[in-house]
């Protein structure tokens, strides 16, 4: 008979009522624009709320502020005074994470469709 998962003696994390991390992660990663904004952030430096906007192709103003409170608030984007937005190290880990999956998914491109 298979374990049976025992959700309710896990405490509840950001974003999941079953308390399993990697839902959190996955709904917060899931929201529009998330993704483009941590991707923009990955190696230039301190981006300015304008020129992450212009980075995004500009995204509404109200969305990417949301989603920079949300990526803030989940410890993966910081705001660097006079600077503008910045991966924290948890931020840079997570965008390193991504890098096998990038690889992938330039080989994945690359594969004739049918």
């Amino acid at each position: 008979m298979p374990k049976k998962y025992a959700a309710a003696q896990k405490a509840a994390v950001r974003g999941s009522r079953t308390g399993r991390p990697i839902m959190a992660l996955l709904d917060l990663l899931g929201r529009r624009w998330t993704l483009r904004i941590i991707w923009e952030l990955r190696d230039d430096g301190p981006l300015t709320s304008r020129a992450l906007r212009t980075a995004c192709n500009d995204a509404s103003p109200t969305v990417m502020q949301s989603r920079l409170s949300e990526l803030r608030e989940a410890a993966l984007v910081e705001l660097v005074a006079g600077e503008g937005y910045s991966l924290t190290p948890l931020g840079r880990e997570l965008m390193e994470s991504f890098q096998p999956l990038n690889r992938f998914a330039e080989q994945w491109s690359k594969q004739p469709t049918s």
